[in-house]
């Protein structure tokens, strides 16, 4: 029985470390949506922003890649 709950709790676990995927996807929203709103507004200055659009795009994009890791870390080797 003990087994049981510990593999349940590796799987909520894992399912909970998985939202920062989400998360990540709201966050590169937020980051190109915040990139065309200033475009749009400023268009003369956007080109000077471009490097800094991808940068937090990467950003974002980590903090995806990481909770992916930690989620599969706590299916299988934990």
């Amino acid at each position: 029985m003990e087994g049981n709950i510990a593999e349940m709790g590796q799987f909520i676990g894992a399912g909970l470390a998985a939202i920062g995927s989400g998360a990540a996807a709201i966050g590169v929203g937020h980051v190109a949506g915040n990139f065309l709103a200033g475009a749009l507004r400023n268009p003369s200055a956007a080109a000077g922003q471009t490097a800094t659009l991808f940068i937090g795009i990467a950003f974002a994009e980590a903090l995806g890649i990481f909770s992916f890791l930690v989620a599969l870390l706590l299916m299988f080797a934990v």
